[in-house]
Parts: structure tokens; sequence; C-alpha cells
């Protein structure tokens, strides 16, 4: 219990030196924490006493209360006291919030603390994105004021148009000529002196929209003004309900991270239903449409042909392949190692990182017709590193670029979608060759955790959710089976 000391009478004074205090201690033991209140106009100050820290600074926590419209000043004197020792109890149980720090501090010391520990560098990057956005609606309330009401309202404006922070840029000039003009002979050239894709090139020359990043990139090797070669392109796109409820997981884990460092007691997020996100059906290619991919790519050059192949197999990710080095096969077993991803961002280019979680490590067996062909495209990059000689870059990966560095991710991306295009094939995207592997594994009447396991799923929760039509479909078919199994019996 407290016991307080004879009050002082509290004036109104703007002389802090003396400044009347009130002093509370703690009876229970002679090293007490020592707690003050000091009149500031209106309002009330406590500052509570910590101890030391590992420097010997003193460790002080403040706090200021207001008291509500319409107390008397012996009233408001009273009540103070009261909170005095309130706020005293909750910095010695542990709580010791910074009532005063607003979301946008908070959220730029997030990411460098937390952040740049625990997420993924192209995560890491997105969450930077996107805190902007957040930032700009709600980043000036302090984050102990922020209530579910404000996450609503927030979560609305995210419906207006132009709420979308990535603004791209489109070229607004002949760059083709000036690239010619500027003495560079092929576009890889001009790529590796920008340090952006050549995919990222083709498609500013296409009159795309490319990032801010690669056009001042372009621009500056070129020597021209950013708003001379590139503009804004319109940016009238809603934010999708998916990635409405990406910001809110993104707040949610700011908000549990203040909890645990004890800068606000709840979670705002647990208290707001989240947004609504319209479930979007996986898409892949059944049994026919697969036998006319293969056909079609009987033409394709040996390297695109086996990466397709393989990722149809195999059911990997796209960073997951291109991460793939050649001692991660072993062509006597017929086992591929998939321990690594390669990833791309603007800021560091291609590298290497861990796959996407730590169950996405795994060793899947691959069929003999698949090790044959990666046999034949092993060969043939054995043949175009001794034609190169000392202009091939020896990375050691399976699916290089021309020269042997590592191949830029969207690179099969984008002559994935050419190819589609061309054989008109139904419309999908790289990913859903994915889909395609579990779902034929699934309908063929492969077990869900085998199906699980070689697609690298943290569990196999995962697994159901995305693959419910397959999952459907098979369960119809084991009926109509058991259905024709007792009729036979009857």
């Amino acid at each position: 219990m407290y016991n307080i000391v004879p009050q002082y009478p509290i004036k109104e004074t703007t002389n802090i030196a003396i400044r009347p205090v009130i002093k509370l201690f703690i009876m229970k033991r002679r090293c007490f924490e020592l707690a003050t209140i000091s009149k500031r106009g209106e309002s009330f100050r406590f500052k509570v006493s910590c101890g030391y820290d590992i420097n010997k600074k003193q460790i002080i926590k403040t706090k200021t209360w207001t008291p509500p419209v319409g107390m008397t000043p012996k009233q408001a004197l009273k009540e103070a006291e009261l909170q005095a020792i309130l706020f005293e109890n909750t910095v010695k149980h542990g709580f010791c919030g910074d009532e005063n720090i607003r979301l946008s501090e908070f959220s730029e010391k997030w990411l460098k603390d937390y952040g740049a520990e625990h997420l993924r560098i192209n995560t890491y990057d997105n969450y930077s994105m996107m805190i902007i956005t957040i930032n700009s609606v709600l980043g000036n309330k302090k984050m102990c004021d922020i209530q579910p009401y404000h996450l609503v309202e927030f979560y609305k404006h995210l419906e207006e148009e132009g709420m979308r922070q990535d603004i791209k840029y489109v070229i607004c000039t002949e760059i083709n000529i000036i690239i010619k003009e500027q003495g560079f002979s092929t576009k890889s050239e001009f790529t590796e002196k920008a340090d952006i894709a050549l995919v990222t090139l083709r498609a500013a020359c296409k009159g795309m929209n490319i990032t801010k990043k690669s056009a001042e990139r372009i621009s500056k090797v070129l020597g021209y003004p950013l708003n001379k070669m590139f503009k804004q392109a319109d940016c009238k796109t809603k934010i999708s309900g998916s990635t409405a409820l990406y910001y809110h997981h993104i707040l949610s884990s700011m908000f549990a991270t203040a909890v645990q460092w004890q800068v606000i007691k709840s979670n705002p997020c647990n208290r707001v239903k989240p947004p609504r996100s319209k479930k979007i059906e996986a898409k892949y290619y059944n049994e026919y449409q697969v036998e006319k991919l293969f056909e079609c790519l009987e033409t394709e050059p040996l390297q695109y042909r086996a990466m397709i192949t393989l990722l149809l197999y195999s059911g990997m990710r796209r960073g997951e392949l291109c991460g793939l080095c050649w001692d991660d096969i072993n062509f006597t077993t017929g086992l591929i190692d998939i321990n690594k991803s390669s990833l791309y961002t603007p800021q560091m280019g291609i590298f290497e990182d861990a796959t996407k979680t730590f169950s996405s490590n795994r060793v899947i067996k691959l069929p003999p017709d698949i090790i044959t062909l990666l046999n034949q495209h092993k060969i043939a990059q054995i043949t175009q590193r001794l034609e190169l000689g000392d202009n091939w870059h020896d990375s050691n990966k399976i699916f290089t670029s021309l020269n042997g560095q590592p191949l830029h991710p969207d690179t099969l991306s984008s002559w994935f979608g050419r190819f589609v295009k061309k054989n008109n094939l139904p419309k999908i995207s790289l990913h859903s060759l994915r889909h395609t592997n579990a779902t034929l594994m699934i309908a063929n009447g492969i077990d869900i955790k085998t199906v699980s396991k070689r697609l690298g799923h943290s569990n196999v929760t995962t697994t159901g959710n995305i693959y419910t039509h397959a999952i459907q479909a098979s369960d119809e078919r084991a009926s109509e089976m058991l259905e024709n199994i007792f009729k036979r019996k009857a």
C-alpha cells in the first residue's frame, strides 16, 4: 500500500525550480520508486523514476493528465493524487508506454528495429511503401489514441481512387533512338550500366508502366531530367480488397509489436473487423491444356523448355526455380534440393535469399524425363560457357542470362506471357503452373499431405484452403466410386 505524505499546496507557477510536488512513497522497501505531481496550467504532470540504465542515467517515465470539465480545483487535486498512484502502479508492474509517440514515429522505429530483422527483403520494401499510405492518414495520431473506429475510417479511405502509392512512370520520348545515339550497341549493354532488368527496358520502350526508381536510372544514364523522359502514369486504380486486408495485417503487426514493447496496452486491430477480400479461385490448366502446352514447348529454346517443364513437374515457386544451382540436383537419384530463392528489388538488384518459409526447404523427387532434359540443358550451358570464355560469369546457377549471370525472375514471367499469347493458350500467370501441378496431383488421387509437402506449405490447412476446388472434385469422384461399389454388391 501507499503512504501519502502531507500535501503541499499546489499553486499556479511557471517557475519549475519552485514548483511544488506531492511525493508518494512505497513503504515495503527503502529503495522505492518516486512519483511526483507538477501542476502545469490546467493539467497535472506525473513523473516516476524507474531506476538507472547501464550508463547510470536515470530512467524517468512521465504522463500528463487533464481534469474533466466541471471539476473543482479541490476535486481535481484529489483525483490527480489517485491518477498518480495508478500511474506509478502501472510503471511498477511493467507497463511504461510512451503516450506521446505518434504512429509515424513508431512505424519508422518498427521498420528499423523489427522489420529489418524479421521481414524478408522484398516484404520489407513492400511494407515501407505501404506505410507511406498509412502515415498519410493515421501518422499524426498518437499510438495510444488510435481506436477501432479510426481503423474503420482508414479502410474506407483506401477505397477512394488515387490511394495507390506505387506511382508508375511511362516513357514520353523515343528511348530506342536516344540509346543508340548515346553509343550503346545493345540493350543489354545499356541495362547493365543502368542497373535495371532487360525486361524493364523492354516494357519502357513499349510504353508500359515502370517504377520511379527504374525511370530515374534510365534518365540518369542517358543524361536527361526525369520529367523530360517520363511522365507519371494515370493512377485512378482503387486498392483491391486483398490489398486493404494486407494493410490491416501490417497495422496489426505493428500494434502487436507496440504491445510487446509496452508502448500501448492493447492492439486496436483485434477489435475491428478486417477488410473483406474477395476470394479468387486459383487458375490452372487441365490435363488437355497441359498436353497442348508441352506440344508448343517443343519448338522453344532449350532453357525455357526446361524451366517451364520443371515448374509443372515440381510445383516450385518462380524464385526457387531461379535460385537453383547445379549442386542442388542429384542426377543419379533424381532428387532436387530446394533450399534458397532468387529475388529482385530495385534497391538490391538480383540477390539470393532464403526460401519463403522454413517448411519451403524441401527435397523432392523428379521423374527420369526431367533429369534427362536438365542434363541436355547442362551440356548446352557448358558449350555456351566455352564459346564466351572470359566473358562468361560463373554463377553456378542452372538457369542464367546469356552471359551466365543469375536470371532476372521477371524475364521468365515476361517470356511465359508472350508464349501463352503466341500459342493461343488460355491466359494464366507463371505462378498458375504451381497451381496446375497441385490441382492435377489432387485430382489423380495424391493425398493432401504429400501435395502440401511437395509444395513446401507450412501446414496442410494452407494447401486445403487454396485447392478447395480440386479437393471437392476428388471427393465427388470418391462418392461416385463408392456408389458404384455398393450398387454392384446390392
